[in-house]
Formats: structure tokens, sequence, C-alpha cells
């Protein structure tokens, strides 16, 4: 099933030289998707709309809970609730072989309704206060952190299967570096290390070798973290999530340009010459 809003339309800043101007870009969807085994919520996944009737059967499979097509009994949407939830049900025969699975406690403590991105984003906005002003950065400087990423990784080089964050403090000042096989996982390592060595509150830029989603918005937030820089284009519901919190998304293009996908107005360049035209 196609989703409208598996792609989404944003008005983004491409900053070079002294300009920085407003052009559209299409950003990937990410919404949250509750898939409910014998009306009990299982699993809260992050994916793109979409193809949900699939994505539940696949992650059954995998989950163990399933073995072949036939021990599904229905499987579908809940027309009295959100489109972001799958109901699953499963043959008898079937749910007396797994029944250890389905006795253990849920992935997740959602109830099956209000997990929409909308929601989802007004919660955490709530939560996490917005990130403040007062710190700019040039251009420079943003290519400066992505060319110090590359330099840093050392798993990377070796593997081609590592993920890397690294943290700045203002004056471009490296806090803490880590690797790791997942993003997230590399993130809270490096946000972990300023944190404990108590200079998280200095940090004001944050480059990831993987896009930015909303988990990883939610976890530079609540760093207090302003700048996030990726290799490439955010979600559309990072790029919101920034928007709502004050913060500045970014992604290079080339090897002088940085796409501002939120908080444009953090760039600096040239203080009397900057141009940003909308």
């Amino acid at each position: 099933m196609e989703n409208k809003n598996n792609t989404q339309q944003f008005t983004v800043f491409q900053c070079r030289s002294k300009t920085c101007d407003a052009v559209p870009m299409e950003l990937i969807g990410e919404e949250p998707f509750l898939i409910r085994i014998e009306d009990k919520s299982y699993s809260v996944v992050m994916r793109t709309p979409g193809n949900e009737i699939h994505h539940a059967a696949g992650f059954c499979l995998g989950e163990g809970l399933v073995s072949t097509p036939d021990d599904i009994k229905t499987i579908g949407y809940d027309v009295d609730l959100d489109p972001n939830v799958v109901d699953v049900w499963l043959s008898e025969q079937r749910r007396k072989k797994i029944s250890h699975l389905l006795q253990r406690n849920a992935f997740v403590s959602q109830t099956s309704c209000g997990i929409c991105g909308k929601e989802m984003l007004r919660d955490i906005q709530s939560a996490v206060e917005p990130a403040p002003d007062g710190f700019n950065f040039t251009l420079d400087q943003a290519f400066g952190c992505i060319a110090a990423l590359s330099k840093n990784q050392k798993f990377y080089q070796r593997t081609r299967g590592s993920h890397a964050a690294l943290v700045f403090g203002e004056n471009g000042d490296v806090l803490a570096f880590a690797e790791d096989v997942g993003r997230h996982n590399g993130l809270d390592k490096a946000i972990g290390k300023a944190f404990l060595d108590h200079t998280l509150d200095r940090a004001r830029i944050l480059v990831l070798s993987s896009r930015i989603s909303y988990e990883l918005v939610q976890k530079a937030a609540r760093a207090r973290i302003q700048v996030m820089i990726s290799n490439s284009r955010p979600t559309a519901l990072a790029a919101r999530m920034g928007a709502s919190l004050n913060m500045t998304l970014a992604f290079p293009t080339g090897n002088d340009q940085l796409m501002v996908v939120s908080g444009e107005n953090r760039i600096i360049q040239d203080k009397n010459n900057m141009r940003v035209i909308y």
C-alpha cells in the first residue's frame, strides 16, 4: 500500500560563499508504526509509511512469531485506529507453539493509538527545551568539522561497517568521538563521554556519519546540542522536529555547499555581506 507521506516537500537553504538560497527539497518520510499481536502492543518501529501489511508480516517472520503464511489467521489495519497500526491474529496452533513469546513483556508500552508523527513531535517538544540562540558558525567551520569526522574514524577505514559521532565545542575543539556498528550507539557513546567528562555543557556542533532520524534529533536535543550535521538528508520527521526545537540541521553537497534544513539563522560567512534569499 503506497502512502502519500512516504516523502515530503520542504524548503531548505543552499548555503555557499556569501549567499543562502531557499530551494525545494524532498525528504524521506518517517513515522512510528505499531504492530499489535493478538490485540496487544508488541513493537513500535520507525519506518517510511507504506506497505504496512508486508512490513508486519516480515517482522513477525523475523521475530519467530510465524514460520509460514498459514500461521497468520488475520492481518490488517484496524479501521477504528490510526493508519500506522496493524493488527496480527495468529492461528490457534501457532499461538500454542509460541506462547512463550506472547507471554513475555511487550517491547513497548504505547496504547493502540496516538502514535502519529504530529503527536510524537508535540510530546517530545514538551519534554525537551528548545535549543538556545547565541551560537553561530561559518561554513568553513562546518566543513572543518565534517573533515574531522573521517580523520577520527578508525573502524570504518578498516571494516566499512561502522557509524561515527563527533561532538565539538564552540571554538571547534573536539569534546568526544565514538564509533559503533549502530548509529544510535555511536551517538550515545559520544554524548555519554562528554557527559561524564563534564564537558557536555560546552557542546555546540554534532557531526554524524549517518542520516539524521527523529531519534537522533531527540538525543541531541536532550544533550542541548544546537547544530547537527550529517552525511545525508534527514528524514521529514527529523526536519520538523529540528525546526520545532530551534536546532540547525544540515548536510553537505560537495566540498563547499551546505544544505541547511532548519536553523539557517546560525550560519554566518560574512556578517556584513551575508545574504539570505527566500
